[in-house]
């Protein structure tokens, strides 16, 4: 599916990603430039007791700076923040986190939702976010938040994904920008950057 042109550069990335998204990051972030111009966020469907786990299997495979998520801290350019296990992740105005333990959303915390439609709320235009694989609807009503404020929505290829549901359940209900195979979705990243 072929882009419409959204000229504005990007100001941050946010993955989203459940059941069967891990293939996918480690086929992306070894593929990274390491002159990425934006802060990357991941949220992923974890059990708590992996939470260090994704961070350092993540860290081996890219020259970015890969960290998990603190309280309060400022999403700046060339990193990598992912959200802590059982903490949903919200991006405030002034571009820092906050990491809430309210209910799970969509059976889910941290939950896709929670952390795009702040953010589409806080970069707009200059928001660009990525659903991957998943078994369920996390990430649905986050990508629309982000059509409405002018973000730009990627979806992996249902036909690409490990579980297909959350991918095709965006597809279903969200206009988006492109529909990537996982195999291209680092290259597209890399273009980001111009």
């Amino acid at each position: 599916m072929a882009e419409t042109v959204n000229p504005k550069p990007c100001g941050a990335l946010i993955i989203g990603g459940s059941a069967g998204s891990l293939d996918v990051l480690l086929e992306i972030f070894p593929a990274l430039r390491n002159d990425i111009s934006f802060p990357i966020v991941l949220v992923v469907h974890r059990k708590a007791s992996n939470e260090s786990l994704l961070t350092d299997l993540l860290k081996s495979r890219t020259t970015l700076a890969v960290s998990e998520a603190e309280e309060k801290e400022f999403l700046s350019s060339g990193k990598v923040f992912i959200a802590p296990a059982d903490y949903h992740m919200l991006v405030e105005q002034d571009q820092s986190i906050s990491l809430d333990y309210s209910e799970k959303v969509n059976y889910s915390r941290p939950s896709i939702d929670v952390t795009f439609q702040s953010a589409a709320e806080v970069y707009k235009e200059k928001l660009v976010c990525i659903l991957l694989s998943g078994s369920n609807a996390d990430g649905v009503e986050g990508l629309k938040s982000v059509n409405n404020f002018g973000g730009r929505v990627v979806i992996q290829n249902p036909n690409t994904a490990i579980m297909p549901y959350m991918p095709q359940q965006a597809v279903l209900n969200v206009k988006p920008h492109v529909l990537l195979d996982s195999h291209d979705m680092a290259d597209y990243i890399n273009k980001l950057n111009d």
